[in-house]
């Protein structure tokens, strides 16, 4: 057998709330949720921040430690390409006429100049801005306008062809490895002098 008996409250039922109470409600709870989603905003905001400085410091100091690899074992592999290296500087920035600029590792002799872009990934885009920034070098150092400047572009790793582009366009393509660094032209190229 059921049972069909319904459980009532043992108070009475207050009275219905009126459109207005309701809406009143309505409104408190959007307000509540309007005000906690500025607050999320807010902090999400201050945490993009705080992980984009992260990550602006971390880039940084593995870009320094890539170009330090590189910079370490400079001097012997141009040597091997007959560039009698005297000596080399990291991070020389300079502005031209209101142009600024910045060279990676720049390697000098009485002669010769070797400019290095160095990244961790050469992309196709990074050869390309390098070429273009290496038409410029003797306009904006003007200490080396009587010496013949040559490209290279240091790397970890390479995106698709732009090694062989680098090669290509004239350029010495250093292949950062372990504890030491290498040219990868084939042994009869003839670096473009700018």
């Amino acid at each position: 057998m059921e049972n069909n008996t319904v459980n009532e409250p043992l108070e009475q039922y207050g009275k219905p709330a009126s459109f207005e109470q309701v809406w009143q409600m309505f409104q408190e709870t959007d307000k509540m949720f309007k005000e906690t989603d500025k607050m999320l905003s807010e902090k999400f905001k201050e945490t993009d921040k705080k992980l984009n400085k992260l990550e602006a410091l971390f880039t940084s100091q593995w870009g320094k430690l890539i170009e330090s690899l590189v910079e370490g074992d400079l001097v012997n592999v141009l040597n091997q390409r007959n560039i009698k290296v005297e000596h080399t500087m990291q991070r020389m920035k300079g502005n031209h006429k209101g142009e600024k600029f910045e060279h990676d590792i720049i390697a000098v002799n009485v002669k010769e100049v070797v400019i290095v872009e160095v990244k961790t990934t050469l992309r196709v885009e990074d050869v390309n801005y390098f070429h273009e920034k290496l038409w410029k070098a003797k306009q904006y150092m003007a200490e080396y306008k009587d010496k013949t400047i040559y490209g290279a572009v240091a790397f970890l790793t390479a995106d698709g062809a732009s090694d062989r582009m680098a090669e290509k366009m004239g350029l010495f393509v250093i292949k950062a490895t372990g504890n030491s660094s290498s040219i990868i032209n084939n042994s009869d190229f003839k670096p473009k002098a700018f």
